[in-house]
């Protein structure tokens, strides 16, 4: 079967939205798609369609977008290895959607080269399945440092078989130096695994850029695949990097401005995408060493992939004062997962799941109590919001939440039980629901609460229109007749 790699001159040089947006124009021309990471590092995640057995997994968040884009469900299959940094040097490791263990990042190196043979099964899997898998790599190939037990790019690109394009960022600035450096770093073999490059994140006149992509492919000898121009309609998608936390959101002249503080392992924050995209909402990213503003009408605390280490980087920031004095002026406060976790009397790790075993107090603000146990929920969720519109997400969190604050929920699950809790005075509340805006009624409703309207659109239906415009622009901008036939798909359909 085909397959073809797409790996890149650094992270966020746009190679998941690439092969996204490939994923669905080859699925629009008629082929089966798969997409596939070898390996992934990201807090934002999906649960995956149950596989044979039952059981549900969870994949990195742009794999679950590329199942989207090939009109398919996600499976663990996808992202066989995804890595949840827990710290600075440390991560959980996710095999096939389940979590294996916390690895230091040097002891992680020694592992992951026996998950060769895990990868390429998952790999194999899909290729059966499809006419064509599309996959991406990690980070990128000319960090020669990492390339001894390599499974994220070259290293499992000689393994498969598979042949790789390279993506530069010229946004970025010295693409030629990109491309060409790391021809330079690279060994022969991994090298001659590129069979093409694609400048990616292109503004401006593309005729001022000919001469440096003739310079590219003199230089390197691979040849030019495509100029790809800024695409706008990337905006729309689900964010999976961190960078976006960097990028100011908001403007003109919002009516309801809500404040999300970003936590060290914060996770799972394209669960606000939906509300980025409100016109009457502004939002914020509030970075470390900034306080909570003072005049937005909604805090929201979002999840965490270490919830104790974060519990106790909110009190580092002073976010808990700048929060306490919200709620006294009136203010409301969400807590999404691991910060519905926070906003209660206590979380406890005793079995040192997230990190070091211990406990400490939560914010208070809901009567609820918190233990993290090692048995992981990854399930589909829906149901109801307060004003009786239907949302559906997916819980995915190793807690159990107890306490009388439960007796009051927020939400109400489809079985009419209760999910989450709202404080007396409504000023305060949360649930475990991943993906509750996405629904256009349940934010609609979620925003009128609030004061504010909303477009009522379905974010589903947003994302899928923002990849039939992505991939429209690779459609006209790329060579896709050679992708087609460097990925061994022959002649290509029309």
């Amino acid at each position: 079967m085909a397959a073809l790699m797409i790996q890149g001159c650094g992270s966020d040089v746009g190679k998941s939205v690439l092969v996204a947006g490939l994923c669905r124009l080859f699925a629009d021309r008629g082929y089966v798609v798969r997409p596939f990471k070898p390996q992934n590092m990201s807090n934002n995640a999906a649960v995956t369609e149950p596989d044979a057995t039952g059981r549900r997994g969870e994949i990195g968040r742009a794999q679950a977008l590329q199942a989207v884009a090939c009109r398919t469900p996600p499976t663990v299959h996808m992202n066989p290895v995804l890595l949840k940094p827990q710290s600075d040097v440390g991560a959980q490791l996710v095999v096939r959607g389940q979590v294996e263990a916390s690895y230091p990042a040097m002891a992680y190196q020694a592992r992951k080269a026996a998950l060769l043979a895990v990868v390429l099964d998952s790999f194999r899997r899909l290729e059966a399945e499809a006419d064509l898998v599309i996959v991406e790599g990690a980070g990128s190939p000319a960090e020669i440092n990492l390339r001894d037990g390599d499974i994220a790019n070259m290293g499992f690109a000689l393994a498969a078989g598979v042949p790789v394009v390279l993506v530069g960022d010229i946004d970025r600035g010295h693409v030629i130096a990109a491309l060409v450096g790391a021809q330079a770093v690279l060994e022969a073999a991994d090298a001659a695994a590129i069979k093409g490059f694609i400048v990616n994140k292109f503004r401006g006149d593309p005729a001022l850029f000919d001469d440096g992509r003739r310079w590219i492919e003199t230089r390197t000898g691979w040849p030019d695949l495509g100029l790809v121009p800024w695409l706008a309609a990337a905006r729309r998608l689900p964010a999976e990097d961190a960078v976006v936390l960097d990028t100011p959101v908001g403007g003109g002249a919002p009516r309801l401005k809500i404040a999300v503080p970003v936590l060290r392992h914060i996770a799972n924050f394209d669960d606000f995408d939906p509300l980025r995209a409100e016109p009457s909402v502004d939002l914020t990213y509030v970075p470390p060493g900034a306080p909570l503003p003072g005049d937005a009408d909604l805090i929201v605390l979002p999840g965490s992939k270490a919830t104790l280490s974060d519990l106790a980087f909110v009190r580092e920031q002073g976010w808990d004062i700048d929060i306490a004095a919200h709620v006294r002026r009136g203010g409301r406060v969400l807590g999404v997962c691991g910060g519905f976790q926070m906003l209660g009397r206590s979380v406890a790790d005793p079995d040192g799941i997230e990190g070091p075993p211990g406990s400490t107090p939560g914010l208070g603000l809901l009567a609820i109590d918190t233990v993290l146990t090692g048995d992981k929920v990854l399930a589909p969720c829906r149901g109801l919001t307060p004003g009786g519109a239907a949302y559906e997400g997916f819980e995915m969190h190793m807690g159990r939440t107890t306490g009388p604050g439960l007796a009051r929920p927020w939400l109400r699950r489809s079985d009419g039980t209760g999910e989450g809790a709202i404080s007396a005075d409504g000023r305060v509340f949360g649930a475990y629901v991943h993906r509750l805006f996405d629904s256009g009624p349940a934010r609609a409703d979620l925003l009128s609460g609030l004061g504010a309207a909303s477009t009522a659109l379905d974010h589903r239906l947003q994302v899928d229109q923002a990849l039939d415009e992505i991939a429209a622009v690779l459609e006209t901008h790329l060579d896709v007749a050679a992708l087609a036939r460097l990925a061994g798909l022959g002649e290509l359909r029309s």
